[in-house]
């Protein structure tokens, strides 16, 4: 079978023909394509051995029976077994090894047991929710190999140095919109308590989505550890936001303007009407998204207070709770209402964010708790390692974001300078 790697042109290889002969090769030995003794466990050996011998030969300045070598002062000394895991399953290498054991390989170095793919297949594994016990039984169920729970966290825990630098990374100057949230993880501390981790979501001047960075906070969700997070954006290079959407926490308003004083705060409209919602009988639920429709949908903020006060007329004395909840947040619901309808239609709301928090609940489901803040974040980080792996996300977020940067540009005139088209 080693005739088959023998080192020929690139281009003149027929892939397709040289699988056919292996496969029909296979076949007449009674050779399984998969599993322990499989084709592909057989093909994946040969490789590995033949390029540890070529890093052996490169090491010793002469090939394996070569008259040169003799006498050399250091010369082959036979060969170790060593089972490495890989994508296809565990496989039985043979790794020279030289007198004075002075041979360092690379390919497969000394006390590897793992090849990198493995790393990223159980870094995806973790990315997707599974726990270290789940991908512990994925990788013997489906290889047969057996992975203990603490060699799974040191491979997750890799990340970790990675997630520091991304979380500290400069960021754009300009950013036309930055959504914010937070969501709520159980951190065992102790006893097992909720705890906020706050998430910032930037859309470029070119259109495309940048995660600005996760930060794990203490207690409730608050405007001042908010204060603390927009800071640190600030400090990262962020001199401009034109518009935050955000959802109605006391005190955020102010603690933004705070950062950036020329930002427009908007409150998150799915926000306003879960709220909303909460304090009403669930049969009216209907009845008034209907009497609620035309007050976010009106064409100036005067159409949409007539609205609100026909609203309020009608509902304010069975659910006064819910009036007094929109005078509350009227100074952040409206200023939508002054922009184009692109603009209207992506910022309305934070579907930006809470498809991405949807990815962020679905990986720490699993989990049920974490043992820590880093740990938390470590999985958060892998979710977000994760995301739109194929690209295709990206291309739809631009697109769907061009027409409303094109507005945003004619109203924020001067303050975006646009990097793509």
């Amino acid at each position: 079978m080693t005739e088959t790697l023998d080192p020929m042109d690139q281009s003149k290889i027929d892939h397709q023909k040289l699988a056919q002969q292996l496969l029909a090769q296979a076949r007449a030995e009674g050779v399984e394509l998969v599993g322990p003794n499989g084709l592909l466990n057989q093909l994946t050996a040969n490789v590995l051995e033949i390029a540890l011998e070529a890093e052996m030969d490169e090491h010793l300045g002469y090939e394996k029976h070569q008259f040169t070598g003799r006498n050399g002062g250091n010369s082959r000394n036979g060969r170790r077994s060593k089972t490495v895991l890989t994508e296809i399953g565990p496989v039985e290498i043979q790794v020279p090894r030289d007198t004075d054991a002075s041979f360092d390989p690379q390919i497969v170095k000394k006390r590897q047991r793992r090849l990198t793919g493995v790393d990223e297949i159980v870094l995806s594994l973790s990315a997707k929710g599974l726990t270290t016990g789940e991908i512990a039984a994925h990788f013997d169920d489906v290889y047969g190999a057996s992975v203990s729970r603490e060699t799974i966290s040191k491979i997750t825990d890799k990340v970790i140095a990675e997630m520091t630098d991304w979380s500290v990374r400069p960021l754009d100057p300009v950013y036309p919109v930055v959504f914010i949230d937070a969501i709520h993880v159980k951190i065992r501390d102790g006893q097992v308590a909720n705890r906020p981790v706050y998430v910032a979501i930037g859309v470029t001047t070119a259109g495309e989505r940048e995660i600005l960075g996760l930060w794990a906070g203490d207690g409730g969700e608050g405007a001042k550890f908010w204060l603390a997070v927009l800071t640190e954006i600030r400090n990262r290079g962020v001199a401009d936001v034109c518009m935050i959407v955000c959802d109605g926490l006391k005190g955020l308003p102010e603690a933004i303007t705070t950062v950036w004083p020329l930002a427009v705060v908007q409150t998150c409209l799915i926000h306003l009407l879960r709220n909303t919602f909460r304090y009403a009988s669930r049969q009216y639920w209907d009845e008034m998204s209907r009497d609620l429709r035309p007050i976010y949908t009106a064409v100036n903020e005067s159409a949409a207070r007539e609205c609100f006060t026909e609203f309020a007329d009608k509902w304010g004395p069975k659910y006064p709770a819910i009036v007094r909840l929109w005078e509350n947040a009227w100074s952040e619901f409206v200023p939508f209402l002054d922009y184009d309808a692109e603009i209207r239609r992506v910022i309305c709301s934070t579907n930006a964010i809470e498809s991405l928090n949807a990815r962020y609940r679905r990986a720490v489901r699993a989990r049920g708790h974490f043992p820590s803040d880093q740990a938390a974040l470590k999985c958060l980080y892998l979710a977000t390692r994760a995301l739109d792996p194929t690209g295709k996300g990206r291309a739809r977020w631009v697109t769907r974001w061009k027409p409303a940067l094109n507005a945003f540009a004619i109203t924020f005139e001067g303050r975006i300078t646009a990097t793509g088209n």
